[in-house]
């Protein structure tokens, strides 16, 4: 499956904000953004064109497809999945994308990012409701429970993993049970439940031309 492979740091500086895509180091003095936030490139510094129109309406897709790890045409198919739903299609799109098993095996903590979850569920490492699942993108749904397959609970990364992001939190539409190594989806996720800085509307917006 096609994936990104190129240095990820570049792409929070493109964004010029923290997407969080390389776990621990997102939050140390070694983050990209803190040491120099200015776009990637040799004339980097000297980008100051406001952005308006078209240029916001693509800054933010590209942004949303970074934090969640997808390429165009899946990016794409998301959308048009939403789209044919009955709602705001902008919320619906991340809620899509939230429910990817990657997305949430990262909300629950056994992963320090989303780029690892999904390194995590390829190898095996996740169960979903007792059997073995493999693909990152799998929708869940409410009831379905997540767990770590009974090989894979003493894997170093998921421990290291877990140790790392007790204080990160869990949304309110998870739950955890630490000591089984195993989450339970409640509830779909609301748009108040996703807590991230962008702005769906311009998505629509944009796709809508």
């Amino acid at each position: 499956m096609a994936r990104y492979i190129g240095p990820v740091c570049r792409q929070c500086r493109r964004e010029g904000i923290k997407l969080f895509l390389k776990g621990e180091r997102c939050y140390a003095e070694k983050c990209a953004i803190e040491k120099r936030n200015t776009p990637p490139g040799q004339h980097g510094k000297a980008r100051k064109a406001k952005l308006a129109g078209y240029g916001l309406q693509l800054r933010e897709k590209q942004r949303v497809k970074r934090i969640y790890g997808v390429l165009e045409n899946q990016f794409r198919r998301y959308f048009e999945a939403a789209a044919r739903q009955r709602g705001i299609t902008g919320e619906l799109l991340l809620q899509n994308l939230e429910r990817r098993l990657d997305n949430v095996a990262y909300r629950l903590g056994f992963a320090t990012s989303r780029s690892q979850a999904r390194q995590l569920v390829r190898h095996g490492h996740f169960s979903v409701n007792g059997k073995k699942v493999d693909i990152p993108s799998l929708q869940v749904k409410p009831g379905d429970v997540i767990g770590v397959r009974e090989r894979s609970q003493k894997n170093v990364f998921l421990l290291h993993a877990m140790d790392e992001v007790k204080g990160r939190g869990i949304p309110e539409w998870l739950s955890i049970q630490a000591e089984q190594m195993s989450g339970r989806v409640l509830a779909l996720p609301t748009r108040a439940q996703i807590n991230l800085p962008v702005q769906e509307q311009l998505i629509v917006e944009l796709y809508s031309k």
